[in-house]
């Protein structure tokens, strides 16, 4: 008896896993010509969906001016690549109020959408290498610095130290009154009360981009080239490997109606459209 549910036990696990093994991404599109995409922010516009890239077109930790935000329909046109212009090095994006939140090296610039154009620059004290941005649904934007190990609070366009010692800290994912945060190998959420809880770890390389797929699962993309699916039991599916190709996969986007993933290729200079499946 003890044999049969110890089968029956192993089945089962198998046949968890195997269910977890299903998803997969299929390339739909590609957009070319896009000076070093570095993140992609799907925008859920009730007449038109579009999409934000941040192009950091020169290097990626150098105040050049060379940056700028294109914009792209969601099936890859190319509506206006430049939209803004004349940022240092932009990364991710964030709504907020109806301005797009863009880290921008050292500071934090706010664009006005409907009128297109830059409105204010938020510096961040002490700031190396902003990274990534988020947004809860009060509107307070969260902000990484990955030299610094720290993260970033801004509201009413006021900035705060929010964590510290996070090292490595990158992709951002603001849910609810939690912050899941991209820590080198790690997936980690960090709660009200800011303690630690990883979610998912193993990854091998360090976390660029995160988008939450549904409760407890979510897409993590790694820079140098790995996209992978986490589920709510902390295991994590690798989905694509485009290392030995060179073809960076930066910080993502998602369109959670189309379940349609938006890679950013860093130095490819494309961004490529997959279908999650």
């Amino acid at each position: 008896m003890r044999t049969l549910l110890a089968l029956v036990a192993v089945i089962t696990s198998c046949a968890t896993f195997q269910a977890q093994a299903q998803h997969k991404l299929t390339p739909t599109w590609m957009a070319s010509d896009l000076p070093t995409p570095e993140s992609v922010l799907f925008v859920a516009d009730k007449k038109s969906p579009y999409l934000f890239v941040s192009l950091i077109d020169g290097d990626g930790a150098a105040a050049d001016g060379k940056g700028g935000i294109a914009r792209l329909a969601p099936d890859g046109e190319v509506i206006e690549k430049d939209w803004i212009t004349g940022l240092n090095a932009p990364k991710g994006m964030g709504i907020a109020h109806n301005n797009l939140y863009v880290a921008d090296l050292t500071e934090v610039v706010v664009i006005d959408i409907k009128k297109q154009r830059i409105i204010k620059k938020i510096p961040i004290a002490g700031a190396v290498f902003l990274n990534d941005v988020t947004v809860n649904s009060s509107g307070i934007v969260f902000v990484s610095d990955t030299r610094t190990n720290k993260i970033h609070r801004i509201e009413k366009d006021e900035p705060s130290l929010y964590l510290e010692n996070v090292s490595n800290a990158n992709g951002l994912k603001a849910i609810g009154s939690s912050l899941v945060v991209g820590a080198g190998s790690e997936l980690i959420l960090f709660g009200p009360d800011k303690k630690p809880l990883i979610l998912a770890k193993g990854f091998a390389q360090g976390i660029d981009g995160i988008e939450m797929i549904q409760r407890g699962e979510f897409i993590v993309s790694c820079w140098p080239g790995l996209i992978y699916y986490v589920y709510a039991d902390g295991k994590i599916q690798l989905l694509v490997d485009s290392q030995a190709g060179k073809i960076n996969t930066a910080d993502i986007g998602f369109d959670p109606a189309t379940q349609t993933l938006f890679v950013p290729n860093f130095f490819k200079n494309t961004v490529t459209a997959y279908q999650l499946e």
